[in-house]
């Protein structure tokens, strides 16, 4: 009998380790890569998920056509964060404009105004009088021009790029969601369609929805 306790107290807790992993870390349909490192995030009632994108990415504005359609097949169950990076010789100042709109309530207003800008009117969103155009349209005043010629979001975007860094981003738009599932257009060979269908299939899975 003693030997039959000792035999089974380490199986129980291999066997309760292992069903708490399972708890954590479930089976999810679709295609991505789970993050080492990061956990694994549902309350059971809202996900979240981070697209790392940047403004002057084509891809990125191509998929802005997709996050209503899949926001529209879970209605408040998403909730969607944009960290916005750049590249090479990309421009920081429209990721700090970002930022500047976003604390006033507007970053949506200045995300699609960013895109349309260098997609578009072909204009240079690197410029900050072309940056201070667009929101002074979007209705941000004279605060705005001062801080973003300030520089007074500078720090937020080098955030972002260590956060970038952090989950491995190598193109953009890459999706993180709940916490440490990552899919992105290069899983598809730059389908943003199957991207998108990708999405839906993973947070369908999540929420247990046929």
């Amino acid at each position: 009998m003693i030997f039959k306790k000792i035999f089974m107290l380490p199986l129980l807790i291999i066997l309760f380790s292992f069903s708490a992993y399972a708890e954590e870390t479930p089976s999810i349909k679709g295609i991505y890569t789970r993050l080492p490192g990061h956990q694994f995030k549902f309350d059971g009632k809202q996900v979240e998920i981070t697209e790392f994108l940047s403004f002057y990415c084509g891809h990125c504005y191509e998929f802005e056509k997709s996050i209503p359609v899949i926001k529209g097949n879970f209605p408040k169950k998403i909730k969607w964060k944009i960290i916005p990076i750049y590249w090479g010789k990309g421009s920081p100042k429209p990721g700090e404009a970002y930022f500047l709109a976003e604390e006033a309530g507007k970053g949506e207003e200045m995300k699609k105004a960013l895109f349309r800008a260098i997609f578009i009117d072909r204009r240079d969103i690197g410029n900050i009088d072309v940056l201070e155009e667009i929101g002074s349209k979007i209705g941000l005043g004279f605060d705005f021009s001062r801080r973003l010629r300030a520089g007074d979001k500078a720090g937020d975007v080098g955030e972002a790029i260590l956060m970038s860094k952090k989950y491995d981003i190598n193109e953009t738009p890459t999706l993180i969601i709940a916490g440490n599932l990552k899919t992105s257009p290069g899983m598809f060979q730059g389908n943003i369609t199957t991207l998108k269908d990708n999405t839906i299939t993973i947070l369908k899975s999540i929420f247990k929805e046929k």
